[in-house]
């Protein structure tokens, strides 16, 4: 999804280049700027989008290794606890 908004992002540069540098019909101008703008916008979402996934996995770690923490100092009080065998 990334490289397609690249793509749209690049177009909508082409499209005002051509338009400033060509005709400079004002309908074209205007259609190339929201061209330019929605595929900028979705440049910027799919970016949140990564951005936030990072997030996300790197909290599910860290609950993970939280659990593992805990379940260890469970294991080492329920040692501490038991009484050594006598021999």
């Amino acid at each position: 999804m990334f490289y397609w908004c690249m793509t749209l992002f690049v177009l909508g540069v082409l499209a005002i280049l051509d338009t400033v540098f060509s005709y400079g019909e004002i309908f074209r101008w205007v259609n190339s700027v929201l061209f330019l703008l929605a595929s900028l916008g979705l440049l910027v979402r799919t970016r949140m989008m990564v951005k936030n996934g990072k997030i996300e996995k790197l909290m599910e770690e860290v609950e993970f290794y939280k659990t593992q923490i805990s379940n260890l100092n469970l294991n080492v009080e329920k040692e501490e606890k038991e009484p050594e065998p006598v021999s």
